[in-house]
């Protein structure tokens, strides 16, 4: 058997299946949540649309106080899936919380269209519901991932499925079993949909990667280094250490030419490259500025009046600037100004770097959530 199976035949049109899950939740990642209070939903359809389509298969998770169990609604006939929507509003009616993946864009939206073409009363508009996929969704680049499939996310996470086939090819199977009705195709069918339940509670811990860039975690270290270049220059960065609340369930790394980040367990790293030199700043007033072209700098006219005339010229947008060194971070908006570029039309924006903002850890967490938030989506 491909797992225990306690079965309840219902007016023969309907069975319902109830299976005690083995650990698949570390319940430190179920912060975010009252996992008492909330209910793992996952369904099975013959199609995309609920117009030309119906639920077969509608399966739920919750924690019955000592363990997971999964509670299954299997329709043996077309006529039956009133009874499967039904049976499933009624049980998830005394939770809180429904958790899914991407029920928000299929599982929520399809069984309400199916519960209005039926005329079944529900109650899903007030419900909570946390979908893991929205909530990993933002930092997909991080995870270097073809796509954000449920099962692309457990293969990440190394977890492994009995079920070996996909949504579409259940379809076929379905219908077979209705001109069948073959019940080692019910196994097949009640097997897909036990290991998205079980994949869905398995992928809790992905959440915890959402603290990097939730700012839930503490500035250990902030340190420097240098990079040896190819042309034996050498290129300085600031590295942050941090450290989260919860670890992370496994290794990532993502960067640009100016940052790279690497997550492992509860440590998170972030390297920036610093700029040393020159950058210029811009005066937005520019009309009220002449531009000294020898000494490559402008000056306000209030200032200017001694200034031979034939040594100063008006001052336009991309020449109105003074010039000044040291060492910058970059920036990819106003969030801390002064801020300088290296020309009027650089895209890239940097401030100052400064002892006071290294001796400030709330300013050095602020610029950290603005760079990650700059590479979110």
């Amino acid at each position: 058997m491909l797992y225990n199976l306690t079965i309840i035949i219902n007016g023969g049109s309907m069975i319902t299946e109830i299976t005690k899950l083995t650990p698949v939740l570390d319940f430190k990642y179920a912060k975010n949540f009252s996992y008492k209070e909330s209910i793992f939903i996952d369904i099975e359809t013959t199609g995309f649309s609920p117009a030309s389509s119906f639920v077969y298969l509608i399966g739920c998770a919750y924690y019955d106080g000592e363990q997971w169990t999964l509670i299954q609604w299997f329709a043996k006939s077309y006529e039956s899936e009133v009874k499967v929507i039904s049976a499933f509003l009624e049980f998830i009616s005394k939770y809180k919380t429904l958790i899914s993946y991407n029920g928000i864009g299929f599982d929520l939206p399809y069984i309400k269209e199916r519960c209005k073409k039926l005329n079944i009363p529900h109650s899903l508009d007030t419900v909570q519901h946390i979908d893991f996929y929205r909530v990993i969704l933002p930092y997909k680049r991080f995870f270097r991932l073809n796509n954000l499939k449920q099962k692309t996310i457990e293969e990440f996470l190394s977890i492994q499925r009995q079920d070996k086939y996909n949504g579409s090819e259940l379809i076929s199977i379905y219908l077979q079993y209705l001109k069948t009705q073959d019940n080692n195709l019910i196994k097949l069918l009640l097997l897909h949909n036990h290991d998205d339940i079980k994949g869905l509670l398995s992928i809790i811990p992905m959440i915890s990667y959402q603290y990097i860039f939730n700012g839930k975690f503490n500035i250990q270290n902030c340190m420097f280094d240098s990079l040896k270049l190819v042309n034996k220059l050498k290129q300085n960065e600031i590295i942050f250490e941090l450290q989260l609340n919860i670890p992370v369930p496994k290794r990532i790394s993502f960067g640009n030419d100016i940052f790279y980040l690497t997550v492992f367990q509860d440590i998170v790293k972030i390297k920036i490259k610093i700029y040393h030199g020159e950058l210029k700043y811009f005066y937005k007033n520019y009309k009220d500025y002449y531009y000294l072209p020898k000494e490559d700098t402008s000056i306000h006219k209030s200032v200017a009046f001694y200034v031979d005339k034939n040594f100063r010229t008006q001052a336009k947008a991309a020449n109105c600037y003074s010039r000044k060194s040291g060492h910058f971070l970059p920036q990819y908006e106003d969030l801390f100004s002064p801020y300088f570029k290296i020309d009027y039309f650089d895209k890239n924006m940097y401030f100052e770097l400064t002892e006071e903002i290294l001796s400030d850890y709330t300013l050095l967490k602020k610029y950290i959530l603005h760079i990650l938030s700059h590479f979110q989506h």
